[in-house]
């Protein structure tokens, strides 16, 4: 996990870098992954417009919602499709723009200490196992390389953003999850 904390670029995954990022502070170590859903348009699965959204190339007019979020700015570290396929969008090491106004343990700004993973999804739809396997798999790696990032310091977004958030949503598993992360 040497050259992941080096790079910060996920060996699996397929590079489509967003121009959404920015440093992270100084000082600021990896010591979070916040876990998100994320469909577009709503509830629909399986099109380009989740990377072309966080590329800052969303057509406005391809669909009447996406009126609605064509001037946001935001990205993601990785996208994990309905596949399990991944898609990185920023580099580990720098600050992607997931969370927003947010706070976990009394730590403000989590995008400064975070890692952002998106799953394509929505907080009814039950998530694919193929979605489970991948992201265990990322979280392990995570953790191997940023050893500050542990099974209690993965969380939802909707728990450092409460009330403005809601995602992963119910039909994320945290049990399930957590006892594949458990497994050896």
């Amino acid at each position: 996990m040497a050259a992941l904390r080096e790079t910060g670029r996920l060996p699996e995954a397929r590079w489509c870098p967003s121009p959404n990022f920015g440093p992270r502070p100084d000082g600021a170590g990896i010591s979070l992954l916040v876990v998100h859903n994320i469909s577009l348009p709503p509830g629909e699965f399986g099109g380009g417009e989740i990377e072309q959204f966080f590329c800052n190339r969303l057509d406005p007019t391809a669909h009447p919602y996406f009126r609605t979020i064509a001037g946001l700015k935001v990205s993601a570290h990785a996208l994990i499709d309905r596949d399990g396929e991944v898609t990185q969008f920023v580099s580990l090491l720098d600050r992607a723009w997931h969370a927003g106004r947010s706070c976990f343990e009394g730590e403000p700004e989590c995008n400064d200490f975070s890692i952002g993973i998106e799953l394509e999804g929505t907080d009814e739809v039950p998530y694919t196992e193929a979605q489970y396997v991948t992201l265990v798999r990322l979280t392990r790696q995570i953790m191997q390389a940023w050893p500050a990032v542990t099974p209690e310091r993965v969380t939802g977004h909707c728990d450092i953003a409460p009330g403005r958030k809601t995602d992963p949503g119910p039909a994320f598993d945290w049990e399930y999850f957590q006892s594949l992360l458990a497994e050896t």
